[in-house]
């Protein structure tokens, strides 16, 4: 009886410690351990499809959360699930230093988005738009977000996306 009260007791203590050790390491662990918010994480995003605007002389990754990805894998784009955020990262074109032929990313111009919640965003094609700020996604005010509608009326047919996604 004595060895199988002392085992209780050893496992006990072992129990004891390990959820002090977890407590202890929760309280130390760097942000980066915590979830993730559903914007603002765009770099982890997968990418849609790429484009280069020779008007504006950028480049273009249009990179998508995990609800346009999935929609995009199973043609589901017309129209785009609520929920489906795209994010268009842009950089200043440039040529590669020695490859002059090639035109690759310079300096980085911005990070925009475009939400899709077909009620909150009626008025816009059931679109937001937004831009980033860091890590914070800042919704445009309503001229903005009415100037940026205006341009993707062009594509109505295809949900107000410019982009095909190229997803195979």
């Amino acid at each position: 009886m004595k060895k199988t009260s002392d085992f209780n007791l050893g496992l006990s203590l072992a129990i004891a410690l390990l959820s002090l050790a977890s407590v202890a390491n929760a309280e130390t662990a760097p942000a980066t351990y915590t979830v993730k918010p559903v914007f603002g994480e765009y770099q982890d995003w997968s990418l849609l499809a790429v484009s280069h605007r020779e008007d504006k002389k950028t480049l273009r990754a249009i990179l998508g959360n995990s609800a346009a990805i999935t929609a995009a894998r199973h043609g589901r784009t017309k129209p785009w699930p609520d929920g489906a955020v795209l994010a268009k990262v842009a950089w200043k074109e440039s040529k590669h230093p020695s490859w002059p032929q090639a035109i690759v990313p310079g300096a980085f111009e911005k990070a925009e988005a475009m939400i899709k919640d077909s009620k909150k965003y009626a008025s816009t094609g059931g679109w937001g738009f937004a831009h980033w700020e860091g890590k914070n996604l800042v919704m445009f005010e309503e001229a903005k977000s009415k100037e940026c509608f205006a341009c993707h009326t062009a594509v109505k047919d295809n949900d107000y996306v410019f982009t095909a996604a190229a997803l195979q």
